[in-house]
C-alpha cells in the first residue's frame, strides 16, 4: 500500500504532464507547419528560382525568424535577415582578404559584432551576425559565393516576413477562451466552498484547498495567451481589425488574476474553519453558490467576446445581499464571509467598474449580534 500510493501518484502527474505536452504540441502545431512550408519555400526560390546551388540560409533565415511563438515576429524578422547578411558578407569578405584559422576566425566574430552593434542591432542581431560569420569562416569558406549567401539570406528573410503576416484566427480565440476558464474554474471553486461551509466535512476541504493552490498555471497560460493575441494582432495587417477586442481581453489578465486570488484565500480560509470544526453561517454558502452563478454568466459573456456587463446586476445582488445576511460571533466565518465580498468586487471589475466604484457598490455588512 505504501509503496503503491507514491506510485499511483507518479503515473498520474506524468500523464498530466504528458497531456499538457500534447496541448502544448497542437498550441504550436500552426507554427510548426508555417516554419516547415517557410524553410521549404524559402529553398525553392533560392534554388529553382535564383539557381543557387546549395542555398543554405535560406531555409535558415526563415525558420530562426519565424520561430513558434507569435511575439515580436516583424522584428526578429528584420533582426535575423540583417543580421545573417552582415555575418555572411563580413566573413566573405574578409575570409577571401585573409584566409581561415583560428585567429582569423577571432578577428571576424569581432568585426561582425562590431557592425551589428554599430547598426544599433538588438542582442538577435548581434548573435546572429556572429553565428553566421562563423559558419561561413569555418565551414563554407568559399569567398566566390558571398553575394549568393548574402541574397540566400535576404530571400529567407523575405519568405518569413510574408509567412509572418498569415496567422489563423486560433490565436485571437485563445485570450477570451482562457479567460472564460479561469472564470469558470472560480465559479466550481466557490460551488465546492459551498458545499464544505454546509457538510463540514475536513477531508473534502482539504482536498479542495490543494485543488485551488493548482491554479496559477492558469492565469500563465491566460498572460501567454493574451500577449500571443497583441503579437499576432500588431504583426498581421490581415488581423488589424481585432485589436480593439484583444486588448480588450488582455486588459482583463489582471483582474482575472486577482478574482482567482481571492478565491483561493475564500477557499483556505473555508478549509481553516472546517479544520477546527467552526461552523459557517448556512446563509454565507447559499451566497457562495449565488456568487458562483453569476460567474458563470461573466465567462459567457467573455467566452462571447463581449465585457461581461451582463453579470453586473447578478453580482451587485451577490454584493447587496453580504450586507444583509446574518452575522457570526466566530471570527474564522466572519472572514469567509469578507472574502466573499472581496471576490465580488473582484469580479465587478471585469463589468467594466474601476476599482474604487466596485468597492462603493457593495453595501456596508450589518451589525453582528451581540
Amino acid at each position: 500500500m505504501e509503496v503503491a500510493q507514491p506510485l499511483d501518484r507518479a503515473w498520474s502527474r506524468g500523464r498530466t504532464s504528458l497531456a499538457a505536452r500534447v496541448r502544448r504540441l497542437r498550441s504550436k502545431s500552426w507554427q510548426i507547419g508555417q516554419c516547415a512550408l517557410a524553410a521549404g519555400a524559402a529553398w525553392f526560390i533560392a534554388a529553382e528560382v535564383l539557381g543557387h546551388e546549395s542555398p543554405f540560409f535560406a531555409p535558415i533565415a526563415a525558420v530562426i525568424s519565424l520561430g513558434t511563438s507569435y511575439g515580436q515576429r516583424l522584428r526578429r524578422v528584420a533582426e535575423v535577415t540583417l543580421g545573417v547578411a552582415i555575418g555572411v558578407l563580413v566573413a566573405d569578405l574578409l575570409v577571401s582578404a585573409i584566409g581561415t584559422g583560428w585567429w582569423q576566425l577571432t578577428l571576424i566574430v569581432a568585426l561582425a559584432m562590431t557592425a551589428a552593434f554599430l547598426l544599433d542591432g538588438g542582442q538577435l542581431f548581434v548573435t546572429q551576425a556572429a553565428v553566421q560569420s562563423i559558419v561561413v569562416a569555418t565551414l563554407l569558406p568559399d569567398p566566390d559565393q558571398g553575394l549568393v549567401r548574402w541574397t540566400d539570406a535576404l530571400v529567407g528573410g523575405g519568405v518569413a516576413l510574408i509567412a509572418a503576416t498569415l496567422v489563423p484566427a486560433a490565436p485571437l480565440r485563445r485570450p477570451r477562451e482562457n479567460a472564460a476558464t479561469v472564470l469558470r474554474k472560480v465559479a466550481d471553486l466557490l460551488r465546492a466552498a459551498a458545499d464544505v461551509m454546509v457538510d463540514g466535512e475536513v477531508d473534502p476541504a482539504l482536498d479542495l484547498l490543494a485543488d485551488a493552490r493548482d491554479t496559477d498555471y492558469l492565469i500563465r497560460e491566460l498572460q501567454l495567451a493574451a500577449d500571443e493575441g497583441l503579437a499576432v494582432v500588431a504583426s498581421s495587417p490581415f488581423r488589424v481589425r481585432h485589436r480593439p477586442g484583444v486588448r480588450q481581453m488582455a486588459e482583463l489578465v489582471d483582474p482575472l488574476d486577482r478574482a482567482l486570488r481571492s478565491t483561493r484565500v475564500l477557499v483556505r480560509h473555508t478549509a481553516v474553519a472546517a479544520y477546527h470544526r467552526r461552523p459557517v453561517p448556512h446563509a454565507y454558502a447559499v451566497l457562495a453558490r449565488e456568487l458562483a452563478d453569476a460567474t458563470d454568466v461573466a465567462a459567457d459573456e467573455l467566452a462571447a467576446n463581449r465585457m461581461a456587463e451582463a453579470a453586473r446586476d447578478p453580482l451587485l445582488a451577490v454584493g447587496a445581499a453580504t450586507g444583509r445576511v446574518e452575522r457570526s460571533p466566530v471570527l474564522s466565518a466572519e472572514v469567509v464571509l469578507a472574502q466573499l465580498r472581496g471576490v465580488v468586487a473582484d469580479l465587478l471589475l471585469l463589468t467594466g467598474l474601476d476599482p474604487l466604484e466596485a468597492t462603493d457598490a457593495l453595501p456596508p455588512p450589518a451589525a453582528p449580534e451581540d
